[in-house]
């Protein structure tokens, strides 16, 4: 089968697959359902080999099964795909985001540009209607007011007029396209810093925000509001771990299939735990901005005081610049309220992946397990192992990492999302988080960390046993390959932003080679591209100035013809052609033939001549 053909077989099977589901009342995208169908195929208990093509028995089989898991409401394992299959499809870093909305922008404002820069005003009326254009794309590029407030439209009008007056419309006009486009945006910040230099003195600001208050009270409403969510599921965590780690030590029958609802709802808790870490770092940094933005804007504005302090008139090369800066600063105020309004969307939205904790696990339930079961969080487990280090000179091959010879130990990318490879691996599935402290493991090019010393020291015997045995287990549960970030051991299954932009993994700096070099040439060279050596060359040269200095360039302009394009044109030149008749014909005329008779005379005295024409007709020739 080609390449073109199993692709078709694909999408002819998810297809199938969501309308099954949606006739059963459930909806599913595509992205989940083609998530699904590899999880499925993936799994060995269900028994396909990849290495061949699926007959049609193997399909309906999968259609079946896929369809069983996507309908299982209450299966916490598909709430955690489908949280992060919403999570990959939605989330952005701060500055794609920030660069998304401005393209939007740009092309929200492409008509209203086009209508100024592609007019041809002629009379005042036009021109006045140009001017209201101008005074109306200034207002919604800027975002300080609505453009049908009568009064902001009155405060914009009068910044613009100090800056561009109507008398210099005929001019703008007459510059090209992008010459237009470039003076609009320029005009469009100098406009919006006036108008905040105006806001800041009391003397106008009608419509404007205050951004920096309101940012000041959103964000930390924001960031507690993540830090409750995160509380709340790295608490859940704990107990389920707790849970996990007394039921494996005791397994039974009957404790077996709570085991697995633990373990899956444990991966969904911590998934979600990853991912409100990922928002609430980035609800920092937006907090981080905007305290420097702030003082930024503090400075520039108690500048541009001292600028214009007593002054009737300044220099527009003085305050042009600062108007220019606030407009960029307010701006980045803006991009923050956009990147905090995404942030607690998403955190919002993450929550509806939760639901099934309080009907498989009910409070009255969580109580009855946890008795005699002592919940320790993280940072208990990590305060009692840190003192129980690796031991380097145990081994002889092994490559072990600390934070004394590491420089930037801190930053290295750790497998598993910094879980306890070993737990992991022989607990069945069990997730306890590391201890970077305890002596990070190199094992080809990637580190692994250890809850323990001797679980370090157990894995570290045979790594890629214990390798294998988590990728096994990864492919029964196929949300494990997201969390733990597997994505290099199942390609198939990457995230789409891990596809979209594949980052090299950060190496340890242990040691380096440093070395320094003195430049040859410390000044720049400095030639003279219009030198001649030959002073032949040079006299031609002199010659030639000295005859330009006798020419005279003429040119001609009409009223008509100011700045128009130069216009050309062609013609066809004339080809000979001849025409030929159907056949050849010709036409003669008769020879005449008149005879003469008794010109000789005869008996009678007189002489009678007779003259007879036997010439044809012409019809007769």
């Amino acid at each position: 089968m080609s390449h073109s053909q199993a692709e078709n077989v694909i999408k002819n099977i998810i297809r199938e697959i969501g309308q099954e589901c949606a006739m059963k009342g459930q909806t599913v995208s595509e992205t989940l359902v083609a998530f699904m169908v590899k999880a499925v195929v993936l799994d060995p208990r269900n028994e396909f080999n990849v290495d061949r093509t699926l007959t049609k028995a193997d399909v309906q089989k999968l259609i079946k099964l896929c369809i069983a898991r996507l309908l299982d409401t209450r299966n916490p394992s598909l709430d955690t795909i489908k949280m992060q299959v919403y999570f990959d499809m939605n989330y952005t870093n701060r500055v794609e985001l920030i660069n998304e909305q401005h393209r939007i922008l740009e092309s929200r404002l492409a008509p209203v540009s086009r209508e100024i820069t592609d007019n041809r005003a002629r009379t005042r009326e036009e021109l006045e209607s140009v001017y209201r254009k101008i005074v109306s794309y200034v207002l919604l590029r800027s975002g300080l007011g609505s453009p049908t407030d009568i009064k902001v439209i009155r405060e914009a009008t009068a910044a613009l007029q100090s800056v561009f007056p109507q008398t210099e419309l005929a001019a703008f006009l007459s510059l090209n396209k992008k010459e237009k486009e470039r003076q609009l945006k320029e005009l469009t910040m100098i406009v919006t810093g006036i108008r905040l230099f105006n806001k800041d003195c009391g003397k106008g600001g009608e419509g404007i925000d205050d951004l920096p208050a309101i940012l000041n009270e959103a964000i930390p409403a924001a960031s507690h509001h993540i830090d409750i969510e995160l509380q709340t599921s790295q608490d859940l965590a704990y107990r389920y771990t707790a849970m996990v780690e007394m039921m494996h030590q005791s397994l039974n029958a009957e404790m077996e299939l709570k085991l697995t609802m633990l373990k899956e709802v444990l991966y969904n808790v911590r998934q979600h735990e990853a991912y409100l870490c990922v928002i609430l770092s980035d609800v920092i940094t937006c907090a981080q901005e905007v305290e420097m933005m702030q003082k930024q804007l503090a400075a520039q504005m108690e500048q541009l005081k001292d600028v214009v302090r007593a002054k009737t008139a300044v220099p527009t090369s003085q305050v042009y610049p600062i108007f220019i800066t606030l407009s960029n600063l307010w701006t980045s105020f803006q991009d923050e309220i956009l990147v905090l309004s995404f942030l607690n969307n998403l955190t919002v939205n993450l929550q509806q992946f939760l639901d099934s904790h309080a009907v498989i696990f009910p409070d009255d339930v969580m109580e009855s397990l946890l008795e005699g079961i002592t919940v320790k969080t993280d940072e208990e487990r990590l305060k009692k192992s840190a003192d129980d280090k690796v031991n380097v000179s145990d081994f002889t091959s092994e490559e072990w990492l600390f934070p004394e010879n590491t420089i930037n130990f801190s930053q290295l990318i750790v497998q598993y999302h910094g879980f306890c490879a070993y737990s992991f691996a022989v607990k069945d599935g069990l997730l306890i988080p590391g201890n970077p402290s305890l002596g990070i493991l190199k094992h080809k090019e990637k580190y692994y960390t250890f809850c323990s010393k001797e679980a370090a020291y157990s894995f570290s015997q045979n790594p890629d046993k214990y390798i294998k045995m988590i990728g096994d287990k990864a492919k029964e549960s196929p949300e494990l390959i997201q969390l733990l970030e597997l994505h290099q051991q199942f390609e198939s299954l990457a995230p789409y932003s891990q596809i979209k932009s594949k980052d090299k993994s950060l190496k340890p700096i242990t040691k380096c080679d440093s070395s320094t070099q003195t430049d040859t040439h410390i000044l720049p060279p400095t030639i003279v591209k219009d030198y001649e050596w030959n002073e032949w060359e040079l006299r031609r040269k002199a010659i030639k100035l000295a005859n330009l200095r006798q020419k005279l360039t003429h040119s001609v302009q009409t009223n008509l013809s100011h700045m128009r394009r130069d216009n050309s044109a062609q013609v066809y030149l004339m080809k000979d052609s001849s025409t030929q008749t159907k056949h050849e014909n010709s036409s003669n005329v008769p020879r005449p033939q008149i005879f003469l008779a008794g010109l000789r005379g005869g008996t009678p005295p007189i002489t009678r001549m007779t003259k007879v024409n036997l010439t044809r007709a012409v019809d007769e020739t």
